[in-house]
């Protein structure tokens, strides 16, 4: 566990790279073979592009550094519960663990609201673990929203 612990709190930093952009803060690492191979944070804002999703550009990156689109044995560490194109991109890129913090009840797929990583239908599914650093996770949503809440009623 302290091993997720370790890896969830640099998905985290990554999510406060995110969130100091004004973006929502999500933060991603992927680790291959005890290696951090790739990181990513939400740019959807950024970018103007509704795939700019800290998994999705993990997932990319990780892909250009081992040379594949396949990612067996990798292990992704991600501060919310991956959404259903995210969960998509995990399946099709062969991730072997996915590691979240926050749930989320309206897109989650790891679990919450479906659970397309394990669904057996698919010809490939994730270990998953859920819940690692879950309060530090779901408070950089809440903070996040809470100014932005804010703002709009000035």
């Amino acid at each position: 566990m302290s091993e997720s612990i370790n890896y969830m709190n640099l998905a985290i930093e990554e999510a406060k790279k995110a969130g100091s952009m004004g973006e929502v803060p999500i933060g991603a690492i992927i680790v291959l073979n005890g290696e951090i191979i790739a990181k990513g944070h939400n740019l959807r804002e950024t970018k103007q592009t509704s795939t700019a999703h800290a998994e999705i550009l993990a997932i990319e990156e990780a892909c250009r550094k081992v040379g594949s689109w396949r990612l067996d044995k990798a292990t992704l560490y991600v501060t919310l519960e991956p959404c259903p194109m995210c969960a998509g991109a995990i399946i099709m890129s062969r991730i072997s663990r996915v590691v979240f913090g926050a749930t989320d009840p309206k897109a989650g797929c790891a679990g919450t609201f479906m659970n397309l990583l394990q669904d057996e239908r698919f010809n490939h599914q994730c270990q998953v673990e859920q819940g690692v650093l879950q309060e530090e996770c779901g408070q950089l949503l809440t903070d996040f929203f809470k100014v932005i809440r804010e703002k709009k009623k000035k």
